[in-house]
């Protein structure tokens, strides 16, 4: 009984203890549950809060930067028109300023004109005196002579007055006179150079020649250069064969080797046969070629002037010209040019149109020998005309468009004039910057040899020479003298196309200062 009791008692001892076992494990179990519930409701209170505030972060940023960028655009808006505020006071006071300085400048330029006029007044007021006194002195002196004395003194001033206003009418007419000429001649050698425009251009020392390939080039070299010798022996030219491609080029300073040279090339180029014996052959058919061609020229140039009917020999040297060139310009060309330009001032000055015409054209015939004859292609030219029979008139004025003889009748001053406004048109003729050099600095050295002579300056491409002279060692009297030396010295040692105007300068100084 007592065991049953005690084992019941136990038994309910355990029921209780494993129920508050029990008891404790589920009050923990819920509690952990409700604490994770909580855990995990917090985190996500926190990631929302977290995103909000995130949100709420950029939301502000946004709108500080907006409200940055208002603000900078209403500091730039604002210093942009203080900047235009600015600017429209500094362009009122540099207008103000300079109203200023017109203002000053006015009132300087009347002070100027008041001294001047004062100083007038000044001068006016002596001369006046002086001629008060003249008169005076003269008046007495008159009144102790007698009436034959008074007369025939009366007489010789009235003389010497008329003397005197008669040299002035004759240098009014005479300066009238002088620029009417001028005038004249002004329209005559406009309208000349107006109505015989031309093209020009500038002739070159060397010929290129194309070829169909370069596998030319070694046959025209040949073995051991046997071709090049012999064909450069043949037309005293040079053969200059380097990378250029499918070309050669010929060298020479006379345009009629160097035009039989490339004649002579282009046949052996299309016969193929390129050796020695074949150049020969073929430089002289291209020689007779090149007569022909010459003969052809001079005729064609006859044709077209219309001046009549020449010696077949004077034709061959009127073609020869085509073949030569004088600073870069072709002969013949510079030389139908001159024709035309002499019929037309000719025609204006009602002389003899096909004589000057004629003339022109032959001036320059010299040039087409000159080479082989010593002398100035002008006398070349004079003889060979003369050889040939033609017009004295004709022959004088080639002989002088130089003045290798002075010049006398009217065609010599047509001549020269035409021949002159041919040479001197701009880029009618060449010249290398050393020559150009050259020609610049003996101007000025010729210029300044002659006593006096300060200093001096070439202008306008060497068509002008400028001279200054020490105002205290030259006269005023002096000068169209030292001009006039000065062009002749230019003359009789330099050579130059067209002409050269010297101009002497004499220049005096005074200087005053106020204190």
């Amino acid at each position: 009984m007592n065991l049953s009791l005690i084992a019941y008692e136990i038994l309910v001892i355990l029921v209780f203890f494993l129920g508050g076992v029990i008891g404790f494990y589920v009050r923990r179990y819920i509690s952990e549950s409700k604490i994770g519930g909580a855990e995990k409701e917090a985190q996500k209170i926190k990631e929302l809060a977290s995103q909000e505030a995130e949100l709420k972060s950029k939301e502000i940023i946004s709108k500080a930067k907006e409200e940055a960028v208002k603000i900078k655009s209403d500091v730039d808006r604002e210093l942009k028109n203080r900047k235009v505020e600015i600017q429209k006071l500094e362009t009122r006071l540099l207008q103000r300023e300079e109203s200023i300085e017109k203002k000053i400048e006015a009132v300087d330029k009347r002070e100027r004109a008041i001294f001047q006029k004062e100083e007038e007044i000044r001068k006016m007021r002596e001369a006046l005196v002086r001629q008060y006194e003249k008169h005076k002195q003269e008046l007495l002196r008159i009144a102790n002579l007698s009436e034959e004395e008074a007369r025939r003194e009366l007489f010789e001033k009235l003389e010497e007055e008329l003397k005197v206003d008669l040299s002035k009418k004759i240098k009014e007419y005479e300066d009238r006179l002088r620029e009417i000429e001028k005038q004249k001649a002004q329209e005559i050698i406009a309208t000349a150079v107006q109505r015989s425009a031309v093209d020009f251009v500038s002739e070159s020392t060397i010929t290129v020649v194309p070829l169909p390939n370069d596998e030319v080039k070694g046959r025209i070299i040949g073995r051991e250069g046997r071709n090049i010798r012999t064909f450069e022996s043949l037309t005293e030219t040079e053969l200059i064969i380097d990378d250029t491609p499918e070309a050669v080029v010929i060298s020479s300073f006379d345009p009629i080797r160097r035009e039989i040279a490339k004649m002579t090339l282009e046949k052996l180029i299309v016969d193929g046969r390129i050796h020695p014996s074949r150049i020969e052959e073929l430089y002289e058919k291209a020689k007779e070629e090149m007569e022909e061609k010459i003969l052809e020229e001079g005729e064609k140039a006859i044709s077209e002037l219309n001046i009549g009917d020449m010696p077949k020999e004077l034709i061959k040297l009127v073609g020869k010209l085509k073949f030569r060139t004088s600073f870069g310009q072709n002969v013949l060309q510079h030389s139908l040019e001159v024709s035309n330009l002499a019929g037309i001032i000719a025609s204006e000055l009602h002389m003899n149109y096909q004589i000057s015409r004629r003339a022109g054209l032959l001036h320059d015939i010299g040039k087409a020998i000159d080479k082989e004859t010593e002398g100035p292609h002008a006398l070349i030219g004079a003889d060979i005309l003369r050889k040939f029979g033609e017009n004295e008139e004709i022959i004088h004025a080639v002989a002088s468009h130089h003045y290798d003889v002075p010049l006398e009748k009217p065609l010599d001053y047509i001549i020269q004039a035409a021949d002159a406004i041919s040479a001197s048109r701009p880029g009618v003729r060449n010249e290398s910057i050393e020559q150009y050099i050259k020609r610049i600095e003996e101007l000025e050295k010729i210029a300044t040899s002659f006593e006096g002579v300060e200093k001096a300056y070439a202008l306008q491409a060497g068509r002008e020479v400028r001279v200054f002279v020490k105002p205290d060692s030259i006269d005023d009297n002096v000068l169209p003298k030292l001009a006039y030396d000065i062009a002749k010295k230019i003359e009789n040692e330099i050579v130059y196309p067209g002409q050269i105007k010297v101009l002497v300068v004499r220049e005096s100084k005074a200087f005053g200062y106020a204190k």
